[in-house]
């Protein structure tokens, strides 16, 4: 199989500690791994935009304690190239065109993710898939309720935005969503089989508990 290759690193450094506000350093400081981020991601409600949809900078999404998919993306890279990770964000593209959206990680060769979500399933990924394809299949499973269905992934780099301030920016940062948009994505398929059978277990568990969160899943091994 050939293998994927990883994005090419743009030669700037990220900000310098002068550009963080005390508390901001002081966060950044004390979450320095993806497992460490991961928990902090854990202790924010989900940004569930009942009064609007919004795209909140690190900056704006800390000041407001939550975030949804995409804000804990730009939460995660602020955080993380400060300690070395590249600010690169993963977009799994669906039939019923929710997408989903991942801070992902190389580490010791392997691919990792950092995450939130509604959805107890797709939260992060310990850094154990050899491939980007593997670790979006991870993801496949999960995505499935119903309407959801993954068709497609692509891999970006913040770094090559430009004129997008998406780590301080106090307004909605609707760029980073264009950029999402127009990103090329690699077509996933799936087996037909495997969706059916997922998706007979889902909607007969919703049946006996239309209010709890649908958990059976083989790989939770792997979550983070």
């Amino acid at each position: 199989m050939r293998k994927e290759k990883i994005t090419c690193e743009p030669a700037y450094a990220p900000p310098g500690r002068e550009a963080f506000s005390l508390k901001e350093w002081e966060l950044i400081q004390r979450f320095r791994t993806p497992p460490g981020v991961q928990r902090f991601l854990y202790t924010l409600p989900y940004n569930h935009e009942r009064q609007g949809e919004t795209l909140r900078s690190f900056r704006s999404a800390l000041k407001h304690q939550t975030v949804h998919c995409l804000e804990a993306v730009l939460v995660a890279a602020t955080i993380l190239e400060q300690h070395g990770y590249p600010p690169l964000f993963l977009d799994m593209e669906s039939q019923d065109n929710l997408d989903h959206v991942v801070f992902a990680f190389h580490e010791r060769g392997r691919w990792g993710a950092v995450a939130r979500s509604r959805d107890v399933g797709l939260q992060g990924r310990k850094p154990v898939f050899r491939t980007l394809r593997h670790l979006v299949m991870s993801y496949v499973d999960a995505y499935v309720d119903g309407k959801g269905r993954i068709t497609g992934y692509g891999l970006a780099d913040l770094r090559t935005l430009t004129g997008i301030d998406w780590r301080f920016s106090t307004k909605n940062v609707w760029k980073v969503e264009d950029t999402l948009i127009q990103l090329p994505h690699k077509k996933l398929k799936t087996s037909d089989r495997r969706y059916e059978r997922m998706l007979c277990r889902y909607l007969a568990f919703k049946k006996r508990h239309p209010e709890q969160p649908f958990t059976l899943y083989a790989n939770r091994s792997q979550w983070m």
